[in-house]
């Protein structure tokens, strides 16, 4: 019996979680976020996020705030006015900008997980994504689909590909999962596809962190 109560180790040691700000009308989402953050407890991986405590945001940082695990909040200074942000746990690490904070969660971060979210959310998530078609980084990213959340999202995706927009291997990047514990599974076990990377984009290797075995120039 021993075993049975035994810390799952993981590989990650901190997971970045986009999310929205609102609670979203459905309580599934909510009880989702709260879900992910024991999740992240239960395997000892710490939270990166992007500050507050407001919404889904707020769920899922005191979820892993209150198992004991450490909480990153990364927020652009002109947000962080407690009416905007409200009581904020864990870490806070102020930046100036939305493309900072950006660039500051991942680097503190070795996986991505989208829970249901606006623009906002969409956004970060799009560009991350963005970072592992290129080669930037070799994290992988997923979405947390409640309820069938993020179907239309990757229909439009799996369109893409279909007209020629998205390569077959880059749709391999993101996974997709409906329960936390599924997900953080399938990003255990990612393997990265990569395409070909520009120099130019070198300067964004020290900002987010690449992993060190993959030549950017190539």
């Amino acid at each position: 019996m021993e075993g049975a109560n035994k810390i799952k180790q993981s590989r990650f040691r901190r997971i970045c979680v986009f999310c929205g700000s609102s609670q979203g009308k459905k309580t599934s989402y909510q009880e989702a976020a709260t879900e992910l953050g024991k999740e992240l407890v239960s395997r000892n991986i710490d939270l990166v996020y992007g500050g507050g405590s407001i919404g889904l945001m707020g769920l899922v940082s005191q979820a892993v705030h209150s198992g004991g695990r450490h909480v990153i909040g990364v927020i652009p200074k002109t947000l962080m006015p407690r009416e905007i942000t409200g009581e904020t746990v864990g870490e806070v690490k102020a930046v100036a900008d939305m493309h900072q904070r950006k660039a500051e969660m991942a680097r503190h971060s070795d996986a991505f997980i989208a829970l249901p979210g606006g623009y906002g959310t969409l956004e970060e998530l799009l560009e991350v994504i963005t970072w592992a078609q290129l080669g930037i980084h070799d994290k992988p990213v997923g979405l947390l689909n409640v309820d069938g959340y993020y179907n239309s999202l990757l229909s439009f995706i799996d369109q893409a590909v279909e007209e020629g927009f998205v390569s077959p291997s880059a749709r391999r990047i993101i996974l997709s999962a409906p329960t936390a514990g599924e997900l953080v599974k399938k990003l255990e076990e990612y393997n990265p596809c990569h395409e070909g990377v520009a120099t130019g984009l070198c300067w964004e290797v020290e900002q987010i962190g690449c992993a060190p075995q993959y030549d950017v120039a190539r």
